[in-house]
């Protein structure tokens, strides 16, 4: 499986955007055009319903190498074969999850402020989101944090930061000049025309930032 530290654009195959019926098509999409990680993503579904939903993208990402991160289900893990899980802020705890998903899980926190992201860690997250940069229809609730920390937050923390929150193809590169280095893309890609090629150019723009 691909180490984190090797992984630069992040995916979200979120139900909102995408019919469940869709999920592993889009899924081999987004990977066959260079994403790193996929995430599930499912808010309307209740975990009985998410676990065959996980189920059908192990394959999928197994055959690629690529973690799969389930969102806010950390005891879905182990059963459905996932990788890993994400939390928010008001989630568990990243031992919690950990405990939950299986020591050797991956475990990402969401982090929405600098002073948020150094306090989550110290929590020895596997990595963690930092935005929302931008408005996001995906997080309307969330305000705007800009670009102005992004620098600051990845000189003063080791583990990978994944900054997330309204990043499209068109402002990818005014984000990468900002020190991000690692990106998750949600709606840019799920909405594209064609989310392959549209994954691809993304993860073009990252190796080349």
């Amino acid at each position: 499986m691909k180490p984190l530290a090797d992984c630069l654009l992040y995916g979200i195959v979120d139900t909102g955007y995408v019919a469940v019926d869709k999920l592993t098509h889009m899924t081999t999409l987004l990977i066959k055009g260079g994403v790193d990680i996929i995430q599930l993503r499912a808010k309307n579904q209740t975990a009985e319903e998410i676990l065959p939903l996980a189920r059908s993208l192990v394959p999928v990402c197994r055959a690629a190498g690529i973690p799969l991160i389930l969102n806010d289900h950390p005891g879905l893990v182990r059963e459905s074969g996932a990788d890993g899980a994400h939390v928010g802020q008001d989630d568990l705890s990243v031992a919690e999850a950990r405990r939950l998903a299986g020591p050797d899980a991956i475990i990402g926190k969401s982090t929405h402020s600098l002073e948020q992201a150094i306090a989550a860690s110290a929590e020895s997250p596997d990595y963690i989101g930092f935005g929302p940069l931008f408005a996001t229809p995906t997080k309307p609730d969330y305000t705007p944090i800009g670009t102005d920390h992004i620098r600051e937050v990845h000189e003063r923390l080791s583990l990978p930061i994944f900054c997330i929150g309204g990043i499209r193809l068109s402002n990818l590169q005014g984000v990468l000049r900002a020190g991000a280095r690692r990106v998750v893309i949600v709606s840019d890609l799920l909405t594209a025309e064609d989310p392959e090629k549209q994954s691809f150019q993304a993860k073009t723009l990252l190796r080349s930032g």
